[in-house]
């Protein structure tokens, strides 16, 4: 089903405006506010998300109810452990989707992403193996800052950090999504191709 391709400073406005937020609290006040603003500019994020292209990213989702459910946590019970291993539960998480997917013969990276490319099958095998390292090094590294370093250092990482490592990352792969990519012409053939690796 063809889905409505929202303006890039809309997606980046999403994505970004709850971390901001949740930046901008967190300096004027403390970590409970800007976890409570952060679970409001989530919800809000995502309902802007539907209005505008009547579908919510699979990975959105996640995070979200992930956001909601350690955010209040972290509220009901004072206790701000629970905001600050979120990051560790939501990488890891898709961290053992993509590599549990791949064990059984199944790339669930173009679901995650929407699939914003085509690739053959053995492009998105590799590109999914690559994003399970990534996803699974970032929840190690989230673990190491909260625990080893100060609260503010932690918020700092979690808006300036992750963002840009995440892009880094990103444009990484971008050599592989060329080398293995399919011109429209082939298109069909590669699909297939993918359905079975899928049913594998």
């Amino acid at each position: 089903m063809d889905k409505t391709q929202p303006h890039p400073l809309f997606k980046l406005a999403t994505e970004l405006g709850p971390l901001l937020v949740f930046f901008f609290v967190n300096a004027k006040f403390n970590l409970f506010a800007a976890t409570g603003a952060f679970m409001v500019a989530i919800v809000a994020a995502m309902a802007a998300s539907y209005v505008v292209t009547r579908h919510i990213p699979i990975m959105a989702i996640v995070t979200g109810v992930i956001v909601l459910v350690f955010g209040t946590l972290t509220l009901v019970l004072h206790d701000e452990t629970f905001i600050k291993v979120k990051p560790t539960i939501i990488y890891g998480l898709f961290a053992a989707i993509l590599g549990g997917g791949l064990l059984f013969g199944r790339s669930f990276i173009a679901i995650m992403f929407d699939q914003m490319f085509n690739l053959t099958p053995q492009g998105w095998r590799i590109l999914t193996l690559r994003w399970a390292l990534f996803f699974a090094g970032m929840a190690v590294l989230n673990e190491i800052i909260w625990r080893t370093q100060s609260t503010d250092f932690w918020v700092n990482f979690k808006v300036f950090g992750v963002t840009p490592l995440t892009m880094i990352f990103a444009i990484a792969q971008m050599p592989l999504t060329k080398r293995y990519g399919v011109e429209p012409a082939s298109l069909e053939t590669s699909e297939a191709e993918a359905g079975d690796v899928r049913k594998g």
